[in-house]
């Protein structure tokens, strides 16, 4: 039987003592497009930061791949917000995402001519090749959300976690980005996205996590993504009668 690609366990978790997640069992199968849906503040962004030990856990257990996540860390790709990034800061396109490959390189190794190639084959992917000697400051919403991609891509990770990926960008790139995810699925890999566009999900993902502070349900777009179910998500401030948390998705 194939291992799920993420397994979390009676997660919990609190920002000044308000929860903000409760409870929360949730099994992501391999190979698969899975969107993190639901209102703003349900702790999308939080349950994904979670799993990646980026913000404390108050109880729960995470599995990457069968394994706890401390032993197997460098299987999942992180793409966050765009808006979480400084992007004045002074670097190219290229070195961004040659950035990619340091986790496999470890710490003694620095990127050579390999790692830049590597680089370049998922700028091409991206449509961002020409873009590559480019100051990141200079480029447009769009163009900055495809280099970031670029950057995770390049790991080649079995697993891919992406925050928000369609917010802020024009239409192509939204298009690009959903086609490269189905791509990448049907390779192999996993994603996991916070999804906020209903109308999409049918179309952009395979299954959907329905998430307001608990978990609503989970599965396949089919039977996890009905009217019943979308209303008893996004119904009420809180499934948990706490305040939501500003600032999370």
């Amino acid at each position: 039987m194939t291992v799920p690609a993420i397994q979390v366990e009676k997660l919990t978790v609190t920002y000044d003592a308000e929860p903000v997640l409760w409870d929360i069992d949730l099994t992501v199968p391999q190979r698969v497009v899975m969107g993190l849906v639901g209102p703003n503040g349900a702790g999308k962004s939080t349950l994904l930061k979670s799993i990646l030990d980026l913000t404390p856990k108050l109880a729960g257990q995470i599995k990457v791949l069968g394994q706890p996540f401390a032993a197997n860390r460098k299987a999942i790709g992180y793409v966050p917000q765009r808006s979480s990034i400084d992007w004045d800061f002074p670097t190219t396109v290229l070195d961004l995402v040659v950035m990619g490959t340091y986790g496999r390189l470890g710490w003694f190794r620095r990127p050579g001519e390999r790692e830049r190639a590597d680089a370049m084959v998922a700028l091409k992917r991206l449509g961002m090749d020409a873009y590559a000697e480019r100051q990141i400051n200079e480029l447009s919403g769009g163009q900055q959300q495809r280099a970031f991609l670029a950057r995770a891509f390049v790991q080649d990770a079995p697993i891919y976690f992406l925050d928000e990926p369609f917010a802020g960008v024009d239409v192509p790139t939204e298009k690009l980005i959903v086609q490269l995810l189905h791509e990448l699925r049907d390779e192999g890999k996993t994603i996991v996205v916070v999804q906020h566009d209903l109308k999409t999900v049918g179309e952009y993902l395979d299954q959907v996590s329905l998430i307001n502070q608990t978990l609503v349900a989970s599965g396949d777009v089919e039977s996890s993504f009905s009217d019943q179910l979308i209303e008893e998500t996004y119904s009420g401030r809180s499934r948990i009668c706490s305040p939501i948390v500003k600032g999370d998705a």
